[in-house]
């Protein structure tokens, strides 16, 4: 699970398209934080992604590395791994595909919030969509589908049609059901593959946050898909924040519109004339990056409380 540390109740926006309207809800949270991590031996930029939900892009662009460097033991990185959560849930799982996130509520409140890895842009890509946890499996049997037993062929491999439980099974040891037939949420063999884009359209964790996730949930508990590439969110303390994501499955009409649609619909203009605006909207490093805004602007546009009091917290 990640570390829940320094949760901070948000006012959030968010939007998948230009032409899509902006929604402005409370009891929104912005999560991760900026932190020092000590190298250990045997660590990679991209072991540390998948652990952390930062790319190795970020990593090293944070840190002042070439992304193919090796990492000595005992070096100090600096991580900043802070993200917007696009909207809070009663009871359930939300999943924002260009995000790579999993996000796990009780009670309106977020419990777990998990890096996964999700569909392959293509042919694979995970659908979007509400649904249902409908089994839970431990040890689960991986009846191989034929559109990926012939995927196995045309690449020349062994074709399999049923993988048993065990180190060789690409489902880890748990596996949570959806009534979405093509795909579940479970654990994996392959844990570096954790932050990508590289499964058949399942949701994949690490195998300690499968674990976890799989203790949590109970069979009947909502699943909800969606697809948002671009989130703005004001903090309790009233500074703006906005998390920009590649447009991976190409379904939007391009962030650059959407961001500009949001920021001029909320009266925050004076964004599109500063220079760590366009730095966010080109570098698309999926980092919740604050703006240097007035947020009396934001106040005024938006109806939202004055930045002296405090926003509401999270239920």
């Amino acid at each position: 699970m990640r570390r829940l540390a320094k949760v901070i109740p948000v006012l959030c926006l968010a939007a998948a398209a230009a032409a899509a309207p902006a929604i402005l809800a409370d009891d929104h949270i912005l999560v991760g934080e900026e932190f020092d991590y000590t190298v250990r031996r045997g660590d990679t930029l991209a072991g540390i992604e998948a652990r952390f939900a930062v790319t190795p892009q970020s990593l090293a662009a944070r840190n002042r590395l070439p992304v193919t460097k090796r990492l000595a033991p005992g070096k100090v990185l600096r991580v900043d791994n802070r993200h917007i959560v696009p909207k809070a849930l009663e009871n359930g799982i939300l999943i924002n595909i260009p995000q790579r996130l999993l996000f796990y509520f009780v009670g309106g409140r977020l419990d777990a919030w998990y890096p996964v890895a999700l569909g392959q842009p293509g042919s694979w890509q995970t659908p979007t969509g509400s649904y249902r946890v409908v089994r839970k499996e431990k040890d689960p049997v991986w009846e191989v589908p034929v559109s990926i037993q012939e995927e196995m062929r045309r690449k020349g491999e062994k074709v399999q049609t049923r993988v048993p439980p065990g180190p060789d099974n690409p489902l880890g040891e748990y596996r949570l059901g959806l009534s979405l037939d093509c795909c579940g949420i479970h654990g994996t063999n392959a844990p570096q593959s954790i932050y990508r884009f590289q499964t058949h359209g399942c949701i994949r964790l690490a195998p300690q946050d499968a674990v976890d996730l799989f203790s949590r949930v109970s069979v009947g508990v909502p699943v909800e898909i969606i697809y948002e590439t671009v989130l703005f969110s004001r903090d309790e303390d009233g500074k703006i924040f906005v998390e920009v994501h590649p447009d991976i499955y190409r379904h939007t009409e391009g962030n650059w519109e959407t961001a500009t649609a949001i920021a001029e619909s909320r009266g925050l203009g004076s964004a599109l004339k500063s220079a760590r605006w366009e730095k966010i909207l080109h570098d698309e490093e999926g980092i919740a990056t604050r703006l240097p805004l007035r947020t009396s602007v934001w106040s005024e546009v938006a109806g939202l409380p004055d930045p002296g009091v405090p926003a509401r917290a999270s239920r």
